[in-house]
Formats: structure tokens, C-alpha cells, sequence
């Protein structure tokens, strides 16, 4: 159970005056290492933080255990001076740090991974609004490119981009989602190991998000996203799922009130159950032969990750 942590993530980030030093300290003093680097754009600024949490046989012990990737997705937790408290598309950076808090109390209490951790997200509380159909969308105050090399690490050798995707008419359902594995411009099958794991901690039948070949692609190149939940996968060769944060109506991103603790604390506890099982070696996101086979067949799909462009 998370849910202790979500709520304490959520008063954390709920403030006009947050930071990400105000964050890292926080984490810092239970005990996982924190940086945090300040960040600035043509429409504002924000503070990305990177959070490690060691695993007993991770890379950061010099073990082999594989790496996983948490990365809370999205433009700000508020919308000040527009909009009063934290915002719908701050679910991402809650999940995020969440994580973070349940990993080191489990830490703290002798429970640890096996693989690394490592888990980042950005810090932006009057970060702007955009139009966007069907409903408005968060702006970042930085562009795509900077804030994904920000977000994305090279010891990632999986990664879960966290994002609330309550704005549209495509999954009409609350709770949170998963998407198909996307790799090197390739949208693959749902893991079935994701979807086991989905499953047990909801209760009920898996969610998947459906994406699309422009959900794929990096953002300012003019075509229609369903919103930025993707876009890790633009700068790295490793295996990419989202994990969507979703509504039964369309909720715009800049809404305050929309957040629901319930639904970030199982998002949350899925993101832990996956990394315990990944660490092991016993959590895939692909099949290596199958993807192998894909591009004897038909190729590589790189093109699709190496549109330079910037956000918006």
C-alpha cells in the first residue's frame, strides 16, 4: 500500500512556493541521493530531479540486475496565477515522487530491490496553458528536447512514463492504464507480464491505452499527440510502456480538484510491483527474439525517434 506516501506527495507538492531543492530534501533525509538541476526556457523554468534508489544487485553496487526507469510525465503541477493548487496533469510528478517514498521507507525497513531505481520528474508550479482539443492541455516551460534529456537517463534499461491522460475520448474509464510497449519507433504488443501485474494489483481486467503511430513521434512536428506520455521514447533505445492516469470524461490538464488519491496510490504501487519483478528478471516489457524478427522483416524504425523539433 502506497497510499500513505501519495498523500504525502501530494501535500509536498501542493504549494505556490515548491521547489525541487524543497523536494529533494525531503528525500534526501530518508535517505535516497537527489539531484536536482534548475532549468530555463522561453516561457518560465523548472527544477528536473533525478532520485536513485540502490538496489542490492544493481548497477550502483556493481551488480548486473537490470535498471528500471520511473518517469513522472508532465508540463507542471500548477497553473498559478491562472489557476489556484495543483493541477489534473500533476498526477505524473505525484506518482513519481511517491514511488520515491515508498522505496526508501522500504529501504528504511529492510525491503530492497534487487535492480536500481532510478526515478525522475520536474518541479514547475505556474508552468502555462495551451489549447488543445478536446480539451486544454499543460504547457512545459522549457521545450520537449531539453526536458526529455532532463528525464530520460542512459542507465534506464526499461522505463514506465508516468502521465495523466484524462483529456480524451479515446479511454473513458478512471483509474490508470497502460499502453503497448514502444521500442526504437516500434509500437509492440502489450507485455503480458505487465498486464499480470496490472491486473493483480487493480482486481479486476488490465486497462490499455491505445496509441498511435503520432503518439510516437517527437512533439512540434505538427501532428496531433493524445499527450506527451510517449515522448521518452523518442531519445532512447530502451523498451518504453506508458502508464496513464485516466478519467470516465474528459478532464483538462490545467483543472484543479481532478486528482484522485486513490487512483495515483495504485498507478504508484504498480510502478513498485514492476520494478521488484523486473530487478529479478522475471517482469519482461518485450520479446527480444519477436523484436528481433520485426526488423530483420521490415527494418529499422529509428526515423520515427529522430525528428529534431522542439515542443511548442
Amino acid at each position: 500500500m502506497t497510499l500513505k506516501q501519495t498523500i504525502e506527495a501530494f501535500e509536498l507538492l501542493d504549494s505556490a512556493h515548491v521547489t525541487g531543492q524543497s523536494v529533494a530534501a525531503v528525500l534526501i533525509e530518508r535517505g535516497l541521493n537527489v539531484m536536482v538541476t534548475p532549468v530555463t526556457g522561453e516561457k518560465g523554468s523548472t527544477d528536473a530531479l533525478v532520485i536513485q534508489v540502490p538496489g542490492s544487485a544493481g548497477k550502483s553496487a556493481g551488480g548486473t540486475a537490470p535498471t528500471l526507469g520511473i518517469i513522472g510525465k508532465l508540463g507542471g503541477i500548477g497553473a498559478r496565477p491562472e489557476m489556484i493548487g495543483l493541477v489534473s496533469d500533476a498526477d505524473g510528478a505525484i506518482t513519481a515522487i511517491a514511488c520515491a517514498l515508498k522505496l526508501a521507507d522500504m529501504l528504511a525497513n529492510g525491503d530492497q530491490l534487487d535492480g536500481d531505481v532510478v526515478i525522475t520528474t520536474h518541479i514547475c508550479p505556474n508552468a502555462p496553458v495551451i489549447p488543445h482539443d478536446p480539451v486544454p492541455f499543460m504547457d512545459s516551460p522549457i521545450d520537449n528536447g531539453t526536458l526529455i534529456k532532463q528525464l530520460n537517463r542512459p542507465e534506464m534499461d526499461a522505463i514506465l512514463s508516468v502521465d495523466t491522460t484524462r483529456g480524451n475520448l479515446i479511454l473513458n474509464q478512471r483509474g490508470f492504464a497502460i499502453t503497448p510497449t514502444v521500442k526504437e519507433g516500434y509500437i509492440l504488443r502489450v507485455s503480458a507480464d505487465l498486464v499480470r501485474t496490472m491486473m493483480i494489483v487493480r482486481g479486476k481486467p488490465a486497462a490499455v491505452l491505445p496509441i498511435t503511430t503520432q503518439d510516437i513521434t517527437p512533439y512540434g512536428n505538427g501532428i496531433y499527440h493524445i499527450n506527451s506520455i510517449m515522448q521518452p521514447a523518442i531519445a532512447t533505445d530502451a523498451p518504453v510502456v506508458g502508464v496513464a492516469l485516466t478519467a470516465e470524461v474528459a478532464v483538462p490538464g490545467s483543472a484543479s480538484g481532478a486528482s484522485q488519491a486513490t487512483d495515483i496510490e495504485q498507478a504508484a504501487r504498480f510502478c513498485i510491483e514492476v520494478a521488484k519483478g523486473f530487478g529479478r528478471g522475471l517482469c519482461t516489457f518485450y520479446d527480444v527474439d519477436e523484436f528481433e524478427r520485426l526488423q530483420t522483416l521490415y527494418g529499422s524504425m529509428h526515423h520515427l525517434q529522430s525528428r529534431d523539433t522542439k515542443s511548442k
